[in-house]
């Protein structure tokens, strides 16, 4: 076998695809294998560049194939599928990831550290109960209506639609016991909640950046340690700009023919870390309005003038991310600017 130079290799549960060029850019290796015979495999190759797709999986074998020698780089699936030339099959994707890592203008994604994917674990599994905790409250909501029993807005108040719920003797028993069992699970659900939360402010406590970057307005312990961990290195990013595009707050571009037309933002990237940054600018704006802001924005009063608060807190979730990135890149603290002292630009 020629000496190869890169390998393409789409990856799967049990079954790889190999997909591996020569110096001369000629196919020298085509091969399915499996799973526990992998790294041997790959033991016996001198060591060459391996491209794999950005999914699950793929950086517990990029660190695999790091200790082997081999170099490997992690490419974002949306960046792979432009080269497959025609059918999906694993032999056209691994033949595409090959292709597409020889690119010079190709952008690849960090591989993690096991601790790292540990951290990361922490905030998906704090994200999962948000979700469940927010599903189960409104399922109990929904029930309750079905009663003629209603509550005010917000996690709040439900509490006190559940002993409500409890007491009122006109329900069905059924309905009662029901209502108990999910006020049981709702309870235990807030208890997982903050014993995920108290593990998340430990680490926050013992991460430097962390702790910067929640000086900043509209940025708490929680949204700051999910920015810590889930964003890669921040010098991978050219701007502020580029930072916020990679959260996907930066409007589409439709432009054509010279001419320029913005649309809505693109909600790429994490979904999550987007939604924090949003609505943590949603309570700055919610508390300007109320005034209880110890030092209000001149910039955002004047935008709040002009645009409705949803839009409102969308840019000020773009021009937290920039501050986020410059925080990151520079290693300063954040700083409060008296009033009327204009912005830097430098992000």
């Amino acid at each position: 076998m020629d000496k190869l130079i890169r390998i393409g290799m789409d990856t799967s549960k049990q079954i790889f695809q190999l997909h591996g060029v020569n110096a001369a850019e000629a196919p020298g290796l085509r091969k399915k294998i499996r799973r526990q015979e992998l790294l041997s495999f790959f033991g016996r190759l001198e060591p060459t560049v391996v491209a794999m797709e950005a999914c699950g999986g793929s950086h517990h074998w990029a660190r695999e194939l790091r200790k082997l020698g081999h170099e490997v780089k992690l490419i974002a699936p949306q960046f792979v599928k432009p080269y497959v030339k025609r059918g999906k099959n694993d032999a056209a994707d691994a033949e595409a990831l090959c292709e597409a890592m020889s690119r010079p203008t190709m952008r690849f994604v960090p591989v993690k550290s096991a601790e790292s994917q540990a951290d990361l674990m922490l905030a998906g599994v704090r994200d999962r109960l948000v979700r469940n905790r927010v599903q189960l409250a409104n399922s109990i909501r929904g029930h309750a209506l079905e009663f003629g029993v209603t509550a005010a807005k917000g996690p709040s108040k439900l509490g006190e639609l559940l002993r409500r719920l409890k007491q009122d003797e006109t329900l069905p028993v059924l309905a009662r016991e029901l209502f108990a069992e999910l006020a049981d699970e709702y309870a235990a659900l807030e208890q997982r909640i903050k014993s995920i939360e108290a593990k998340l402010q430990a680490w926050h406590r013992t991460n430097e950046l962390s702790q910067r970057l929640a000086k900043i307005p509209s940025v708490g312990p929680v949204i700051a340690t999910m920015l810590v961990m889930k964003t890669p290195d921040p010098h991978a990013f050219r701007s502020g700009r580029d930072f916020a595009a990679w959260l996907g707050l930066t409007p589409k571009d439709h432009s054509t023919g010279g001419k320029v037309k913005l649309g809505g933002i693109t909600r790429a990237g994490d979904e999550a870390l987007r939604s924090l940054l949003i609505v943590g600018a949603t309570s700055v704006i919610r508390q300007m309005r109320c005034g209880g802001a110890r030092r209000p924005s001149g910039w955002l009063t004047e935008l709040l003038q002009r645009k409705p608060p949803k839009l409102a807190a969308v840019a000020l979730a773009n021009k937290t991310a920039r501050i986020v990135w410059k925080l990151m890149v520079s290693g300063e603290a954040y700083k409060f600017l008296p009033v009327g002292q204009p912005v830097s630009k430098a992000a």
